[in-house]
């Protein structure tokens, strides 16, 4: 819309247009207040109709209320009757399974999503129940349909919402990528011209509880053969889904795998799509696992393990001599644990991948390990498509090590993995901690850290790039930027909107817009071969911190 006037007659149309009672009365309320004055209520109407909210290859994902710009019914059933479209002329009988979490309208779209794709004539199976992402994964494959589509927006604030698709046959269960995102979207667009009103509906199937029967058997086989012993004999674990979904499947997969039941953070175990305990259900935010922290030291626990609210990613703390008492590992230190663990199983056979973004360090693994080392675009999308996977993660907490079951990042099955992996350690009297030691005096310690400027004003996200592409660092913390590459050049390959500082110590800057979240994201990673595990760590570390500090100033410029 190119002005207030315009953006505000949309909205009545909107308004006299829409099945949600709720929305409908929010936009007339805020309509009602633009046209008495209100300059904020005129500035979310204005935005609210600017355009339609993008789908892309996350699918659509943004902030509850009226308006294309929006989630809310309208726009959920437009997607769907645009994927219907496009499913239609893939296909001649597609299917679509559909599930969705504990957020906020999350079971209402995801019905209203599998009767508009019903009236269209696609078959249409809804979950059982709210569980988590991963199962969406899953049940394509498993019913072999056609697409999934999970209502979720993982780990962003309580206020969003979103709608992931999935693909299948050759897509094997896949995230959706270019060029079909794209097809997808003219096709909504198209579909947006019909009246919601006007969109056939149609019966709705129920998956059984064989479905969600038929996930934790499959992912619970991904345990040792001596699951049993090795289980109980492992370590008391803390758990917490973050007000999410997590909880009965995670309970259920290691009852399955032999392991003892964990301690689950009462506060925070059942969904609620208020996230009340924490500022952001993220488990990568400050704060998110101070409650389990807590009950991790009351229970005298050895090891904390995390869902984000879907549950497709996963937070592993250990314990530390620091003011909580406990250190959360990062992305990539998880990442490296399992790799190691798969590539130790892989016998000299399979591929490890992990997006441009996560450590180099995977990379180390798989060439002692006579494996291929594959790097990604951005985006688990890209990861979980890797031809021969064995293992792939990304540094934001996404891990795959189950690619015959789930083609894209699990939480769950990684716990599982995470947990294997800890009980074993502590057997021969080892832990995590210990192991990432032992990972260096064997590899080289890669260190890595992240910096994050959350913004309100869109807009100076790309200007922020902008700034660093006109101007970028000649040297960063006393190392001098041996090259300065703009990854979104077809010369770099045209990964995307990524800035890439290599350094002359070794270490490697990568800034870029997050793909889900209102933030500009720095990567850093720093290596070290020098002293002992414990030094190599600590020098890493130190060059980690000393770039971050580095950092800031270019991103508040």
């Amino acid at each position: 819309m190119s002005s207030p006037l315009e953006a505000i007659q949309a909205a009545r149309a909107w308004a006299a247009a829409d099945p949600d009672a709720e929305t409908r009365s929010e936009l007339e309320a805020l309509v009602a207040a633009a046209e008495a004055g209100d300059a904020a209520a005129a500035a979310e109407v204005t935005d609210a109709f600017r355009g339609r909210l993008q789908f892309g290859t996350a699918g659509l994902r943004g902030r509850i209320a009226p308006g294309p710009n929006r989630m809310n019914t309208v726009v959920v059933q437009q997607a769907s009757a645009g994927l219907a479209a496009y499913l239609i002329g893939r296909e001649p009988h597609p299917s679509v399974v559909i599930g969705w979490d504990g957020r906020r309208g999350s079971e209402r779209f995801a019905r209203d999503a599998a009767e508009v794709f019903a009236g269209a004539g696609v078959r249409a199976i809804l979950l059982p129940r709210l569980l988590p992402t991963p199962l969406v994964a899953f049940a394509v494959r498993h019913l072999g349909t056609s697409a999934g589509v999970m209502v979720t927006a993982s780990h962003n604030p309580p206020a969003d919402n979103g709608y992931k698709v999935y693909l299948g046959g050759a897509d094997d269960g896949s995230q959706i990528v270019p060029p079909v995102d794209g097809e997808i979207a003219a096709l909504i667009e198209h579909a947006a011209e019909t009246p919601v009103g006007d969109y056939p509906r149609g019966e709705v199937e129920v998956a059984g509880e064989g479905v969600w029967r038929a996930y934790v058997e499959a992912t619970a086989a991904i345990g040792q053969p001596d699951q049993g012993m090795v289980g109980a004999s492992g370590p008391k674990v803390v758990y917490t889904p973050l007000h999410g979904v997590g909880l009965e499947t995670v309970e259920a997969v290691l009852d399955a795998a032999g392991f003892p039941p964990v301690i689950a953070v009462p506060e925070q175990s059942q969904p609620d799509g208020a996230f009340p305990t924490v500022v952001f259900p993220n488990p990568e935010e400050p704060g998110a696992l101070d409650l389990a922290m807590a009950l991790a030291s009351a229970e005298g626990a050895e090891l904390i393990v995390a869902n984000d609210p879907d549950a497709d990613r996963l937070a592993v703390a250990v314990p530390d001599e620091g003011p909580t008492g406990w250190r959360m590992l990062t992305g990539n230190e998880v990442g490296l644990l399992l790799g190691w663990d798969a590539a130790r199983s892989a016998r000299g056979h399979g591929v490890l991948a992990a997006s441009i973004v996560s450590s180099p360090g995977l990379g180390a693994i798989a060439e002692a390990h006579g494996l291929q080392f594959v790097q990604t675009l951005t985006g688990f999308k890209w990861v979980s498509r890797v031809p021969g996977l064995t293992f792939g993660y990304e540094e934001a907490l996404g891990y795959l090590v189950n690619p015959g079951t789930v083609r894209d990042k699990d939480g769950i099955s990684a716990l599982l993995r995470v947990l294997t992996l800890a009980s074993e350690l502590h057997e021969r009297g080892s832990s995590l901690s210990e192991e990432l030691l032992a990972l260096a005096g064997e590899f080289g310690a890669f260190e890595s850290g992240q910096v994050s400027v959350r913004v309100t004003d869109l807009s100076r996200i790309p200007a922020t790039m902008a700034a660093l592409r006109a101007h970028p660092p000649i040297a960063l913390a006393g190392a001098a930027v041996l090259a300065a590459d703009d990854l979104s050049l077809p010369e770099h390959g045209a990964i995307g909107d990524i800035l890439r500082f290599t350094l002359d110590d070794g270490s490697r800057v990568m800034v870029r817009p997050s793909g889900t979240e209102p933030k500009v994201k720095v990567y850093i990673d720093a290596t070290s071969t020098d002293g002992s595990p414990a030094q190599r760590i600590r020098l890493a570390r130190e060059r980690v911190a000393a770039l971050a500090d580095a950092v800031r100033p270019l991103l508040d410029a």
